[in-house]
């Protein structure tokens, strides 16, 4: 019996549905194998297709696989943009070559060099860029995108191998190149070098996760509607600047993670995979079954082998030329569930192993997994995955998906319905407990408050929901207001809770560690294609006169107690008490004592049990006046605990809005 089935009595009703998922993976495997020697070789295909440079021969191969394409030819600068004057021919395995040979076209097919592919097929004669082209680039002018040779003389060499996280909990930064910097445009991966990786790392981080890195034709899709899988977005500079972003961060001690979209792909015919050769089904499912109902997208189908070499590929091309340390999975539940799990709820174990599941994506997240920690054990791979699927994080030999974390996507959940639906006096102790431990603890999980998507126009992060309009208005230190007052007790209360009980890591988005202001709001047509508010305002947290510098302040240590305590690799928490009247919640974990006062009024000589003998000391507190609280304890007080009647108790003051620490 597989191991996830031993250890989950609630799914021995499929244990055999089980047993054929790690079978199926198992065969596929076994048949890629033999068939290509390694999944490390079948996973190569970037190195096939494209352009490649044959030194014995001295020349340029092209090659596309396109099996329902009757005549293909390139076209470009370098022979003045004739649609038909290089065809390529078939090689009877719908593999389609041209080869350029340097004497002819060492002049004229050169660095930066323009040029698209021409397909004719049974739905006429349409123009593409190649599959696995690795730069587009868009003509300012027209907006039309090309592809672009890239062979720049010298390539970028690494200087820097990955950091290791050593003895702390992944802590991520989750940043969009293009809309880091504070200026009203696109920044570039070498500005992010310049100013953020220094905020990040200065912050306490040790992960940035990159958004936006595979290039989109919409900017507005926040990365997420790919054109080209192995082109890194040319809004923001070139690939060796990418790279050298990449290799900075791992000198400054950064492991850089990517938000890997395979999940699904623009509808695009000229920039995109969709109908490339002329058919649906080349590397999608074709019909309705391959158009998302929510996404306006295109969907892989994952039981193609070519489709698979071509996301395995990307896989590793990522890896291999970037140095990645590994990928966050984007939109993982719509691709495990037929209808995407879109209304689904998930009370059934046969609703994880039955026919809305799809088989075949399942095992490409399997074989990607497998395939991320062979070229390094230290790669780290997320899920976003709502449904919970049984095993997502667990060893694919026991059963599971194999991947090492899985976002705890229904926290920020409860924090807008916290925030939206309820009064502060209808807060439930119990419930804001549970819901952060409502995990298996052999289930890594990335805790986070909020997600990127509350920061989209349309939508309030956790700071706007609790300020709103007071934000501008009242930052002044100087300034009091008792709604900013509140907002930024509760800020901070939020985010500490959520890390100290929420998972084993911690994700963060650009701005919401100092209340960032304003909302995301891409160029687009209805607002004048203005950048005002695809950036995030630095200066807000940098300015020491601003409320906003406490909540910055406040984050950095905040990380910097969760590494010293530890208390994200310890035992899930030991609830004490939680005190519906008081609004108060009191727990224990990995030997810290963890006071949180929800409600608005302080309670002095308030008692509180603790699990062992001593001295108590404040270890750490949200009050602080450095962080914009009162300082109502002084740090010194000495808490002395006592036993009444077998049990261990301690007296302390109770401060309203506030998280106290106590160690003994």
């Amino acid at each position: 019996m597989l191991k996830i089935i031993e250890k989950d009595s609630w799914l021995n009703p499929v244990a055999d549905a089980a047993q054929q998922r790690y079978d199926r993976y198992q065969n596929r495997l076994k048949s890629i194998e033999k068939q290509y020697g390694s999944l490390g070789m079948f996973a190569s295909a970037h190195l096939f297709f494209g352009f490649h440079y044959d030194r014995m021969r001295r020349g340029w191969w092209y090659r596309e696989w396109a099996p329902g394409a009757h005549y293909m030819s390139i076209f470009g600068d370098f022979n003045d943009w004739n649609r038909y004057s290089h065809p390529l021919e078939n090689d009877g395995h719908d593999v389609w070559t041209i080869f350029l040979p340097d004497s002819e076209y060492k002049t004229k097919l050169t660095h930066g060099s323009l040029l698209k592919v021409l397909v004719q097929s049974s739905i006429g004669e349409q123009e593409h860029l190649p599959v696995y082209i690795n730069r587009v680039v868009q003509d300012e002018a027209t907006k039309d995108f090309s592809a672009q040779f890239w062979n720049p003389q010298q390539q970028y060499q690494f200087e820097n191998q990955s950091p290791a996280l050593k003895d702390e909990p992944l802590l991520i930064y989750e940043s969009h190149v293009g809309m880091a910097q504070e200026k009203e445009s696109v920044g570039s991966y070498n500005e992010f070098i310049d100013n953020i990786l220094p905020r990040i790392k200065a912050g306490g981080y040790n992960a940035v996760q990159l958004m936006a890195i595979a290039e989109h034709p919409y900017y507005g899709s926040f990365g997420y509607h790919v054109s080209n899988f192995f082109a890194a977005s040319s809004r923001f500079g070139t690939p060796e600047d990418l790279k050298k972003l990449v290799d900075t961060a791992h000198g400054m001690g950064l492991l850089v993670i990517m938000d890997l979209v395979h999940s699904h792909t623009v509808k695009n015919v000229r920039e995109g995979l969709n109908l490339f050769d002329g058919t649906e089904y080349q590397y999608l499912k074709p019909g309705k079954e391959g158009d998302h109902p929510q996404w306006d997208s295109k969907l892989f189908n994952y039981g193609k082998t070519e489709t698979l070499q071509l996301l395995l590929s990307n896989v590793k091309y990522w890896l291999d030329e970037y140095h990645f340390d590994g990928f966050r999975f984007d939109g993982v539940t719509s691709m495990l569930y037929k209808n995407h799990g879109i209304g689904e709820t998930f009370d059934d174990p046969w609703k994880y192993f039955g026919d809305n599941v799809d088989n075949d994506a399942v095992t490409y997240l399997q074989l990607a997994n497998n395939l991320i920690h062979s070229i390094d054990n230290h790669n780290i791979t997320i899920a976003e995955d709502v449904s919970g699927m049984p095993g997502i994080c667990a060893a694919i030999e026991d059963g599971g998906i194999g991947f090492d974390y899985r976002l705890g996507m229904g926290l920020p959940d409860f924090w807008i319905k916290v925030l939206k639906d309820q009064t502060d006096e209808q807060w439930n102790m119990h419930e804001f407990f549970y819901t952060m431990n409502n995990r298996l603890s052999d289930v890594k999980t990335i805790a986070y408050a909020e997600s990127h998507d509350q920061a989209l126009v349309g939508d309030k992060t956790i700071a706007f929901r609790l300020m709103d309009k007071e934000m501008y208005t009242s930052m002044a230190k100087n300034q009091p207001n008792l709604i900013v007052d509140r907002g930024i007790a509760l800020h901070k209360m939020i985010r500490f809770f959520t890390i100290c009980l929420g998972g084993d890591a911690w994700l963060n988005f650009m701005g919401n560690e100092f209340g960032h202001p304003e909302w995301i709001d891409f160029p687009r047509y209805d607002n004048g294609w203005s950048y005002k508010y695809a950036r995030r305002q630095w200066s807000l947290a940098d300015a020491d006169y601003l409320k906003y510098h406490w909540l910055g302040d406040f984050d950095k240590a905040m990380l910097d107690f969760v590494k010293r305590s530890k208390v994200m690799q310890a035992a899930q928490a030991w609830l004490l008490n939680a005190d519906e009247e008081h609004k108060t919640i009191v727990f224990e974990r990995n030997n810290y004592i963890f006071v949180f006062n929800w409600g608005q009024q302080s309670i002095p000589d308030y008692t509180i049990n603790v699990k062992k003998t001593g001295d108590y000391r404040i270890v750490f507190s949200t009050d602080e006046q450095c962080f914009g609280g009162y300082g109502n304890i002084d740090k010194n007080t000495v808490f002395p605990s006592e036993i009444i009647d077998n049990q261990i108790y301690m007296k302390i003051y109770n401060v309203s809005r506030t998280a106290v620490v106590y160690h003994c």
